[in-house]
């Protein structure tokens, strides 16, 4: 009897000591897992938009970068950046709160599809089939239609690693949505780095041919909206442009910016020979000839009284500029009002109109296939 009170008893301490132990050991693991993931702060709020919800991402990498993310429109509704000083500032145009994105109309960091750009008279032709998509800029079709990406809501969700926070989303375009053809599987993620990056990726699967061209609209101003961008300095990496007609729909050639305002193939600031550009600048810069799987640097932009800089990678041909010429003082947030030049877009893409130009790279995509396409956006100072 004793003994097996004895074998009770130092089977119940044996037991004691292995889940004090195991205790230990899980809390030790936490606290581990805590420490690789403790620079990053991650909120989650559920916003309704109209009639919808949507979840609003707030991002904070400790570094100095805070960036807000909507699952609404896959809009990137604010980016906090140091400048020289240290003094994070919101670089970005947006409306005061996510209601307003309710009608975008500037799309102001928005996602953009299925075709970002323009195509004349909204029409093109697919295997001998016409089709004709909404014209709501003038004549043509811009930014996928009267609801393009930018007004829908994304399934959305994020996964927090060791470097970074990714936030996924997804969304289906329905057969017909818009014009378009085929059931379009879209995802979009938007990951950010410990060290000042924002990687966005797009991918899209089809079950009919259909065209795909899809892109990120955000409106930078690296002084923290204190004054326009003319005095912004850009680079682009590009040798050639596409010309464009009165309606901003490319004339079907290539052209040398060598010598003409549009050469920023060294730095200068925008406002230097924007006056030789009617109407500003909103053209197709092209970097290189086709899309590849390479990121390549596409454009650099910097802004001597704060020192802020932005350095922009793409995998895709060509770059839009638009100098922000249709911002008409409408918008008004934190006492800024958004007049015309008060922010830039730096859009990666295939060429505008290319559903219509067969010598331009091709917007086609085919069931079985997948697009994709990756931007970079890295920030720092000097």
């Amino acid at each position: 009897m004793k003994n097996t009170k004895k074998l009770k008893s130092a089977i119940f301490l044996t037991f004691l000591i292995a889940t004090i132990w195991g205790c230990t050991n899980n809390k030790s693991q936490e606290k581990e897992m805590v420490q690789e993931n403790e620079k990053f702060e991650v909120e989650v709020k559920e916003v309704e938009v109209g009639n919808q919800k949507a979840k609003l991402f707030h991002i904070d990498n400790g570094q100095g970068m805070k960036v807000e993310i909507s699952s609404f429109g896959g809009i990137i509704t604010k980016i906090l950046v140091p400048d020289k000083k240290g003094n994070s500032e919101n670089i970005v145009l947006g409306y005061a709160d996510l209601l307003g994105y309710d009608s975008n109309d500037y799309y102001f960091g928005a996602a953009i599809g299925r075709f970002g750009n323009r195509i004349a008279e909204g029409k093109f032709e697919l295997d001998g089939n016409s089709y004709q998509l909404a014209t709501n800029d003038g004549d043509n079709h811009l930014h996928g239609g009267m609801k393009g990406f930018n007004r829908v809501v994304w399934n959305a969700d994020y996964e927090q690693k060791e470097t970074s926070v990714l936030v996924k989303m997804s969304y289906t375009s329905i057969d017909g949505e818009e014009g378009y053809p085929g059931n379009l599987e879209t995802t979009l993620s938007f990951e950010i780095t410990d060290d000042n990056k924002i990687l966005l990726e797009f991918k899209a699967q089809t079950d009919k041919p259909t065209v795909v061209n899809l892109t990120h609209h955000g409106y930078f101003n690296l002084s923290a909206m204190k004054e326009d961008v003319l005095e912004h300095q850009l680079t682009i990496n590009a040798a050639k442009y596409t010309p464009v007609d009165d309606g901003l729909i490319p004339t079907g050639e290539l052209k040398e910016v060598k010598e003409t305002a549009f050469d920023f193939q060294t730095p200068h600031t925008i406002g230097a020979r924007i006056g030789e550009v009617p109407g500003g600048y909103d053209h197709n810069f092209v970097v290189k000839e086709n899309h590849s799987e390479e990121l390549v640097k596409m454009a650099e932009l910097y802004h001597q009284n704060s020192g802020r800089m932005m350095e922009l990678y793409a995998d895709s041909p060509a770059v839009q500029f638009y100098s922000g010429n249709f911002l008409d003082g409408k918008v008004t947030v934190d006492g800024v009002t958004y007049s015309q030049h008060m922010g830039l877009c730096l859009e990666p893409q295939t060429f505008p109109n290319a559903p219509n130009e067969p010598s331009f790279p091709t917007s086609r995509l085919n069931p079985g296939e997948t697009y994709s396409h990756k931007i970079q956006y890295v920030f720092g100072v000097r």
